[in-house]
């Protein structure tokens, strides 16, 4: 059984990974363009820079990490990206979701925009749903918000996607979120990220509060997704376990600046910047397949 399930998990990785390449190798579209953004704390009219001048991109079908220590300023630039910048925060420079100017939208076009164009994992999945509604009825909200489908339609959509992300979905849908494990609200999160074909994936710190194994599946459905939806992912994290074996692109954060950035296994095994090499040296080693055993033979 071990070795079917083992077996069952090679392939579905194998074609995932296919995907992806496929994806990246025919050039993709770029999905989201960052342009010299900055952040800045408003108080008794004296301002204070969180993020300065950080850009970067991501491609369609791409898993962008964005990685470093906490208050180095990651969720505060994806909370930029979605136009969720807290009171008392003011953001400047460029940002483009496809072709459409970030930057130049009000609040009802944000409105419309997040959920349907851009969606979101959140660190803390248990604010992700109001305690006493049933899960169905929120996603039912959530998705005829944005679309025009009829209940049946929308229960339809929601019942196949609860199904995608590994959860009873009959059950499921009838449940209400106390009566789901911490595991099973972050499924329920996913499916409403992804619910309505969102070209951009903000995961902020989606395994944070869960076990290893949980945290693992987790990031094994948002690949696995990512490749059938193509949507592009940004990944907030400081877990490099999950960087180095999902993420194409690495983009490292320090005091609010990007120190560093390019191909995850290049920064891996030839990190630049001095601040790069300190975190990597911070973390365990995880040794590759078959790498203990080059190395024996070397001794």
């Amino acid at each position: 059984m071990l070795v079917t399930e083992e077996r069952q998990f090679r392939m579905l990785h194998a074609s995932v990974e296919r995907k992806r390449s496929k994806a990246l190798d025919d050039e993709a579209p770029l999905v989201l363009r960052v342009n010299q953004l900055q952040i800045a704390l408003i108080q008794q009219k004296q301002s204070r820079l969180l993020v300065q001048d950080v850009s970067f991109s991501i491609r369609q079908g791409e898993m962008l990490a964005l990685v470093g220590e906490s208050g180095s300023g990651k969720s505060v630039t994806a909370a930029a990206i979605g136009g969720l910048l807290p009171k008392g925060l003011q953001s400047s420079g460029q940002m483009w979701l496809h072709h459409r100017g970030l930057h130049e939208l009000d609040q009802g076009e944000w409105k419309r925009l997040r959920g349907k164009q851009i969606g979101w994992v959140f660190q803390n999945y248990q604010g992700s749903f109001t305690p006493f509604m049933r899960i169905g009825k929120q996603l039912l909200e959530l998705l005829r918000t944005h679309e025009s489908l009829t209940k049946k339609e929308a229960k339809a959509r929601i019942l196949d996607w609860l199904r995608k992300v590994g959860l009873p979905p009959e059950r499921t849908y009838a449940s209400y979120p106390c009566q789901l494990s911490g595991g099973q609200r972050q499924r329920v999160a996913l499916a409403a990220a992804l619910i309505p074909g969102p070209s951009l994936l903000i995961a902020d710190e989606p395994t944070t509060a869960l076990d290893v194994v949980t945290g693992e599946q987790m990031m094994d459905l948002i690949a696995g997704l990512q490749a059938e939806t193509g949507c592009a992912v940004l990944f907030i994290t400081h877990d490099l376990r999950h960087v180095w074996r999902r993420a194409e692109r690495l983009a490292v954060m320090r005091m609010g600046r990007i120190v560093e950035t390019g191909k995850t296994s290049e920064i891996r095994h030839r990190p630049a910047h001095p601040y790069t090499r300190e975190l990597l040296a911070a973390c365990p080693r995880l040794w590759e397949p078959g790498e203990l055993e080059e190395r024996a033979v070397h001794v």
